[in-house]
């Protein structure tokens, strides 16, 4: 069990206490500079970085592509114009040219600029919009992705031109599932591979489609990206992962890996075709004669452990790197000696970096103390993206052990100047079958010895997700520190970072064990933290969070003042014909719900209305096709009919998370206002 007020005071931004005058607001929140994407030239001399940055009241915000070198003491320089977002940096191989992302042409295409500045030129001038890219090793070729229809093969135009027809009616016909996805509808394209050769810096305009003959997208919809694809270091060939559609496209997560000829002469040859689970992640060593991937063993499971494997292309053998190691790998980078894998993965509610021995299959944590949530690793060179309760996230340099850690940026100093950020501890407690779990307190921004203050208790989604010592931009606890609420979350059995058997025990199970944490750990907080005012309390969460809620509500009422329920699952049988990724629910309640009715209707909200009592903030986008906008309705509809005191808060223009800022805001305010209403003395 660990107790730390401020896990890393001397690596994190530090504001003196004498000069902070109020908590964080959400106003605060939206305004931050965020960083993200650091990438390293293959010498690890220079780096780039994106930020994302706001300005106005409307609190628009540009995407900045940044270089500098990794001296303590190097000035960032700014590479793309002012004014346009830009995404997907990368180095060419001799460093001395910068290749993005960019729609300042009007559509996304591919463009360059000089790494010492300058003016930026336009790569690619495509009919459609450029997805993804990855150079080839040589940088004489590039690997694009578009989204485009099957029966238009590899003419651009043709796609370009069906995207660009308007039909006279607005009616579509479906003979098959997807009919919509995350927050789009189904138009019946599909993101495919091309590789377009480089001429004096410009592509050919001539790409060859690579993945030819494969019905499925390339990358993933709908959050894949460069990671679903790697060249071979020859560049002779691409690595992709791809799941064959079919009709079983919605209740499978097959995703094999597929390596394709550039040029296109032979179909795409299946690598994983053993393994009816998901195979993720390709990056070759510098020889190309191992294949390092990510892998699930259980097929229709989302949450599964991804295991490290490694596959010899020339004998085809293929052997898991750390099978003693019980955590689910991320994205996989190779060390330049090929001995070592660094990959991320949750970790008893952080988010820490390791380092794998690829001979031993022995596992090191390197860096820890909060969310590492991006790295780049070249030659003896470390660089990481980390952020924590109390601090914004920050680009750092380290040695490749994780040592001699040093910060290479400062943002936000001024935004916070003035702002008082609570302080927070770890906690643990004997949850179900007296196992241990892991849960975290925040203290309020004006935290005094002696008095008591109301509490947030916030439920995190997934379920096989963990909400602990990270900075988050949607649930971040010091948003409710900065209100002068105290904050407590538990990472309940299926959060993951504990071990495959923790996360695994929710299926089936949603509202048991879980439940019996929560309560325990609401008790256990009480118990030892003599601040937290059990009397002035509300609940609240998202997605699985938002389901918890809605159950509480019928079966765990009496700690709570109010509570809110965002994107909840209210009719577990409906969810399992309504959302669009059927084996999210299928594997969760152990087949269909025609299959197996009863598993449905074991924790099923709907059926404990009559016991609702407890007022209630309902909250749901109309683009949310994970959990649909009727739940929702339902949930709030009940209430009313119940005759308990309840809001709809809805936005039509959001999915299962709501992004904008100024919906950001109204967001916070609204959550904020209901718990202020409800634990008022």
């Amino acid at each position: 069990m660990r107790f730390v007020w401020c896990a890393i005071p001397l690596l994190v931004l530090s504001v003196p206490a004498a000069s902070s005058t109020r908590g964080l607001d959400v106003r605060d929140l939206v305004s931050l500079d965020r960083v993200s994407a650091p990438v390293l030239d293959q010498h690890g001399a220079q780096l780039l970085y994106s930020l994302r940055e706001v300005s106005g009241d409307d609190y628009k915000a540009v995407s900045n592509l940044y270089v500098r070198g990794l001296e303590s003491d190097a000035k960032p320089k700014r590479l793309n114009p002012e004014g346009i977002s830009v995404s997907s940096a990368s180095f060419s191989p001799d460093a001395a040219v910068v290749y993005f992302l960019s729609a300042a042409s009007g559509s996304s295409q591919v463009w360059s600029v000089s790494s010492k500045g300058g003016r930026a030129r336009q790569v690619t001038d495509y009919p459609l919009d450029v997805g993804s890219y990855r150079l080839s090793p040589d940088g004489q070729r590039m690997a694009v992705s578009f989204a485009v229809f099957a029966d238009c093969a590899a003419d651009l135009e043709c796609s370009a031109r069906r995207f660009a027809a308007k039909p006279v009616s607005s009616g579509r016909k479906f003979d098959k599932l997807f009919v919509r996805h995350w927050d789009t509808w189904s138009d019946g394209s599909r993101n495919q591979l091309f590789v377009d050769q480089l001429q004096r810096g410009k592509a050919s305009g001539k790409p060859v489609l690579v993945s030819r003959g494969i019905d499925g997208d390339v990358p993933s919809k709908p959050f894949g990206g460069t990671d679903d694809y790697s060249w071979t270091p020859d560049g002779s060939g691409l690595v992709f992962s791809a799941r064959i559609a079919g009709r079983s496209e919605p209740w499978s997560t097959n995703f094999d890996l597929f390596l394709a000829d550039v040029d296109a002469a032979t179909s795409a040859q299946n690598l994983t075709v053993d393994n009816p689970a998901w195979d993720a992640a390709p990056v070759f060593d510098d020889t190309g004669r191992t294949l390092y991937y990510t892998a699930m063993k259980r097929p229709g499971f989302e949450a599964d452990r991804m295991a490290i494997m490694a596959k010899d292309m020339v004998s085809g053998r293929v052997r898991e790197v750390a099978p003693a190691w019980d955590r689910s790998a991320g994205s996989l980078s190779v060390s330049a000696d090929g001995k070592t894998l660094y990959t991320l993965s949750n970790a008893l509610g952080e988010h820490p970096l390791f380092a794998i021995d690829v001979a031993t299959g022995e596992a090191r944590e390197i860096l820890g103390d909060g969310n590492v949530s991006a790295f780049a690793v070249a030659g003896e060179q470390l660089v990481f993206v980390r952020d924590t309760l109390t601090a914004p996230a920050q680009v750092f340099r380290s040695t490749l052990q994780g040592e001699a850690v040093s910060a290479l940026t400062d943002f936000n100093r001024d935004t916070l100047a003035t702002v008082a950020l609570g302080d927070f501890e770890q906690f643990s407690f004997a949850g179900w079958n007296d196992e241990t779990v892991h849960g975290y307190v925040v203290k309020p921004w004006n935290y005094e010895a002696g008095k008591r203050y109301p509490v947030a208790f916030i439920i995190h989604g997934g379920p096989q997700g963990s909400m602990g010592n990270s900075f988050h931009y949607r649930w971040n606890p010091q948003t409710y520190a900065g209100r002068g609420f105290a904050v407590v979350f538990i990472d309940f059995h299926g959060s993951t970072g504990y071990g495959q058997a923790f996360t695994d025990s929710i299926s089936g199970d949603w509202g048991g064990k879980p439940l019996e944490d929560l309560q325990k750990g609401w008790a256990a907080a009480l118990q030892k933290y003599d601040f937290l005012d059990g009397d002035r309390a509300c609940a609240l969460g998202a997605s699985y969070g938002g389901y918890m809620v809605n159950w509480i509500a019928g079966n765990w009422r009496e700690p709570w003042d109010c509570l809110v329920s965002h994107a909840g699952v209210f009719d577990n049988r409906m969810m399992g014909y309504s959302t669009e990724e059927l084996w999210f629910s299928e594997w969760e309640n152990g087949g269909t719900v025609f299959a197996k009715p009863d598993a449905y209707e074991a924790f099923n909200p709907v059926n404990h209305v009559a016991e609702w009592t407890v007022p209630m903030l309902v909250i749901h986008g109309q683009l949310d096709y994970r959990i649909p906008v009727e739940q929702g309705l339902a949930a709030f509809s009940a209430l009313q009919r119940r005759d308990i005191p309840s809001e709809f808060l809805y936005f039509p223009d959001e999915n299962h998370w709501i992004l904008q800022p100024a919906n950001s805001i109204l967001w916070h305010d609204s959550i904020h206002a209901w718990l202020e209403r409800w634990t008022r003395e």
